[in-house]
């Protein structure tokens, strides 16, 4: 795709402070509060119903808060109306005039606006261009597929040239060869035009892909927020850990911590883990291990440093081969290595040993609802 004109600047950053906003007696969103970056892009990441869409429509301007503020650089918005928001939406559902052509699809919003007619037709052109349809400007929406009308809706949003575009799961119509593609050409534009986004999504793949900040929502509260490495890496809640990826969460014993490691039996073993960041376990408690499948190696019986360990069950997925491995403690793990060549598996009921990589385990605290 071409270069493009950083129209934006570094756009302006968005302050969400202890927002409140309730639908009868339910408690949509609970007293949340998070900065979006200027220039960057901030993704609302959750399940269904956790608040994240609730949460983009407030700044929108589409709900009115309970409580609360939202402030856009130094300016609130909170008593603005919709298009009265230095903002831009794109929706699930792209809301295109399908008997329109693109490019008069992308010139409707400035139309409305006090933009010089002769400007609209330069702007229009220039939107099309950042997302690769200016060749088929006079087609109808209509006749368009969905990753071409995806990027229409996309045009729409940036010829207005706002300070914050809000994308309400715009990718989740499409399949998923396409939603690859499209992400990475979302985030290529993004970059280079400079607009403050955020990005709303259930998908923990596209997240991790596209954002530079995550904030993790769950029945309305944040869990966490931090760069997709940190919150993969060091999720602060079993929530966290269960959402993102694929996790082993095994109940662990603490023997000793000394300095930034902690000694725990697990697995029918000692380990020395890294210490979390004011962990506060005493010798003799539980914590729960947070271990995640590629940090298992499966290898030969008897291997030095090994854990010895059955193979309960395997499944060869192309490049990787997904193992079930019961531990010397009877404990049940996951295990995702690289499928080796000619798909010579381990089988079911074999006796094999696993290493784990004990610097990649990370503990979090320990509570009455985490007994396996």
């Amino acid at each position: 795709m071409p270069t493009h004109t950083r129209l934006h600047g570094e756009g302006k950053p968005v302050y969400v402070e202890n927002l409140i906003k309730r639908f009868g007696d339910t408690v949509a969103v609970d007293n949340i509060s998070f900065t979006a970056a200027a220039g960057r892009l901030t993704t609302l990441l959750g399940p269904s119903g956790c608040g994240k869409t609730t949460t983009l429509r407030a700044i929108g301007g589409f709900h009115d808060a309970d409580s609360g503020d939202i402030r856009i650089g130094d300016r609130s918005v909170l008593n603005l109306s919709p298009h009265r928001r230095p903002t831009c939406t794109v929706f699930q559902s792209y809301a295109l005039f399908p008997h329109l052509s693109v490019f008069e699809n992308v010139a409707f919003g400035l139309k409305a606006t006090r933009v010089r007619r002769s400007e609209i037709p330069e702007r229009v052109s220039e939107a099309l261009a950042m997302v690769g349809l200016e060749a088929l400007a006079r087609r109808q929406a209509g006749q368009l597929s969905g990753g071409q009308q995806q990027r229409v809706a996309f045009a729409r949003a940036l010829v207005m040239r706002p300070e914050v575009l809000l994308l309400d799961e715009p990718l989740s119509n499409l399949d998923a060869k396409l939603r690859v593609q499209m992400r990475g050409e979302i985030r290529k534009i993004q970059e280079e035009v400079g607009v403050t986004t955020i990005y709303v999504t259930h998908d923990q793949e596209e997240a991790m892909s596209l954002s530079d900040r995550i904030i993790v929502m769950n029945e309305g509260r944040i869990e966490q927020q931090g760069p997709p490495h940190e919150i993969y890496e060091r999720p602060k809640t079993r929530f966290v850990a269960e959402f993102i990826g694929t996790s082993n969460l095994v109940p662990v014993t603490v023997w000793e911590t000394h300095g930034n490691l902690v000694e725990i039996e697990a697995f029918g073993a000692r380990l020395e883990v890294p210490a979390p960041p004011d962990f506060g376990s005493d010798a003799g408690q539980q914590a729960l291990a947070v271990l995640r499948p590629e940090h298992i190696r499966v290898v030969a019986a008897g291997e030095p440093g090994a854990i010895e360990a059955v193979v309960e069950s395997c499944s060869y997925l192309g490049a990787a081969a997904a193992y079930l491995l019961r531990m010397p403690d009877g404990t049940l793990l996951r295990s995702s290595v690289a499928a080796p060549r000619g798909a010579a598996l381990i089988s079911e009921g074999e006796h094999s040993s696993v290493i784990i990589d004990a610097e990649r385990l990370y503990l979090l605290p320990f509570s009455s609802g985490d007994s396996l």
